[in-house]
């Protein structure tokens, strides 16, 4: 019984730090990068679809990024589509390419960015420790039922700590490593 409580709050916690990871995608460096689209949806005949499904997204350099729509009629809705998201980027048109320059970030944008960034592993950091809470619970459970000694517990406890532990320091390294990308000129 304790395995699978342990067992289930590492994969819990292990998909907390890739949600973490798909959010820090989501901010941008200054860099680009085909992920910064990732959140874009697209009106594609009355259905929203996301953007890498109606266009081919390359990297023309380190601060453009090119789509070519695979259909031509689609130029406009994927104009329409990036203006709309709230990533603060303006599509160029030429023809059926789309260019979508990544405008410089100021000071204060990366400062804005780095609190983001903050607030998304705070809330990473949350959800790891109240998936411990539960992990936890389930622990004192077992213990009620007389299911597992008093030791049992404390031992349980102490490696669903470890786990917890792991990966808040997983967070901590992954914010560490996305505020020194923002920070970089």
């Amino acid at each position: 019984m304790l395995n699978e409580i342990t067992k289930d709050a590492e994969v819990r916690m292990a998909k907390s730090v890739e949600s973490l990871v798909d959010n820090f995608k989501k901010i941008r460096t200054g860099r680009a990068h085909p992920s910064i689209l990732d959140s874009v949806q697209v009106s594609y005949y009355g259905s929203m679809v996301p953007l890498s499904q109606v266009a081919n997204i390359n990297v023309e350099d380190s601060r453009m990024l090119t789509l070519i729509p695979w259909e031509k009629k689609m130029v406009p809705e994927i104009e329409k589509a990036i203006m709309k998201s709230d990533l603060g980027i303006n599509p160029n048109t030429a023809g059926d390419v789309i260019r979508v320059p990544m405008p410089a970030l100021t000071e204060e944008t990366r400062k804005g960015y780095i609190k983001q960034a903050r607030s998304e592993s705070e809330a990473a950091k949350v959800a790891i420790r109240n998936i411990r809470r539960d992990a936890n619970s389930s622990i004192k459970d077992l213990l009620k039922e007389k299911a597992i000694s008093e030791d049992e517990e404390r031992r349980g406890e102490d490696t669903v700590q470890k786990l917890t532990d792991k990966f808040v320091s997983e967070v901590d390294a992954l914010l560490t490593q996305k505020e020194s990308d923002l920070m970089e000129i």
